[in-house]
């Protein structure tokens, strides 16, 4: 038997373009959170696009960077968390962030995520002669983690306001079922 948690935050995982940030920004507004985007957290740490990151000190670097940042959640408290595409799919970042927050995991098919994810073609891993190809092998490498998720909500040809409202239905389940302060 696992022990209750307290869940203080939601954490949004998932593949780039699933709707983290919109869902986060709705959930926030509708929980009165703070919401955090991670990547735009970053971008403000270090003053570079995360683009510029990956081209001039590597991924591996952004994902030790993003490692200490979810050390740093552990102390927040009523924030709703949207992360990198990339954070969640760390089994390390999935057990860190499940000590203070329910995950929710967005989910679409490779199709969908493509259909939003090209008109920002910006975004460092889509930079590659096959971007579809590149998201299907990313998806198929990091679903073991993504599953692993409190809870899988597919936002595919559903509107943002079903995908919050089940969202939040979940949080406020797992927080009924939390221990006494």
């Amino acid at each position: 038997m696992q022990p209750a948690r307290h869940i203080r935050n939601l954490a949004l995982i998932g593949f780039m373009a699933t709707g983290k940030s919109s869902v986060g920004r709705a959930a926030a507004r509708a929980l009165d959170f703070q919401f955090v985007d991670t990547d735009a957290l970053i971008e403000s740490r270090l003053d570079r696009k995360i683009s510029e990151v990956f081209s001039q000190v590597g991924e591996a670097w952004f994902r030790e960077f993003e490692r200490r940042l979810v050390l740093e959640m552990k102390g927040w408290d009523r924030v709703v968390i949207a992360t990198g595409g990339g954070l969640g799919a760390q089994m390390a970042n999935l057990t860190a962030l499940r000590e203070h927050a329910l995950v929710v995991c967005l989910w679409a098919s490779p199709e969908i995520i493509w259909s939003r994810a090209r008109r920002h073609m910006h975004r460092p891993l889509l930079q590659t002669p096959d971007p579809q190809g590149r998201i299907r092998q990313l998806l198929a490498e990091r679903a073991p983690v993504y599953r692993q998720a409190d809870v899988l909500v597919n936002t595919e040809r559903r509107p943002l306001r079903r995908v919050v409202q089940q969202v939040l239905y979940h949080f406020h389940l797992a927080r009924s079922q939390r221990p006494p302060a």
